[in-house]
């Protein structure tokens, strides 16, 4: 068999790049696909991530009233589709089995947990507040000034409230004298 330097080359062409055309899957590409798009009949949802202040937004899908999916908005002009850490796991947020979704109570003192209604709980939280603040709300300062404030709470805003929600926090915080107001995002 008598094989040209030409020859051979022109062979070892058309075999390599008979090679490179296969890895790109063309038999797939005329394939009917084995699952459907996960995607597919949900309804996406724009937020703003609840962690810190930036607000890089994140597109939600959910289907049958189940989110199935968040990722970074690429529209967006604060964070253009990516996201931080935080960010990236909002999906576990609302798809966690280990979430507790109802009000534990244990008393003071005590060993073992009792599940409680929401009700109860409200009720609870608003009777301790108005407790404190009536046994500690100072009207009037040592020099007669007027402060109306208490300083025997304190509180720590949450990571999973957005701005407007914070600002009504802080509102109510303030109507109640709470003078130590702080918030996540900045510790």
């Amino acid at each position: 068999m008598n094989v040209s330097r030409r020859g051979f080359l022109a062979t070892s062409w058309v075999a390599g790049s008979g090679l490179a055309i296969s890895s790109f899957g063309w038999k797939t590409a005329y394939a009917k696909p084995t699952t459907d798009f996960k995607l597919k009949y949900a309804k996406e949802t724009t937020t703003i991530c609840p962690y810190c202040g930036v607000g890089c937004s994140i597109i939600v899908a959910a289907k049958d009233g189940k989110v199935i999916n968040t990722e970074g908005d690429p529209d967006s002009p604060i964070n253009r589709g990516s996201l931080c850490s935080k960010g990236g796991s909002l999906f576990q947020l609302a798809n966690n089995e280990q979430r507790i979704t109802k009000v534990m109570y244990r008393k003071p003192y005590g060993t073992k947990w009792e599940n409680k209604s929401w009700d109860w709980a409200l009720k609870k939280i608003a009777e301790r507040i108005k407790e404190t603040r009536d046994a500690s709300f100072t009207e009037k300062n040592d020099k007669g000034q007027v402060v109306n404030r208490t300083t025997a709470m304190a509180s720590v805003g949450s990571a999973a409230m957005d701005n407007e929600e914070c600002w009504l926090y802080q509102k109510m915080l303030r109507s109640l004298g709470l003078v130590y107001i702080e918030h996540q995002a900045r510790i």
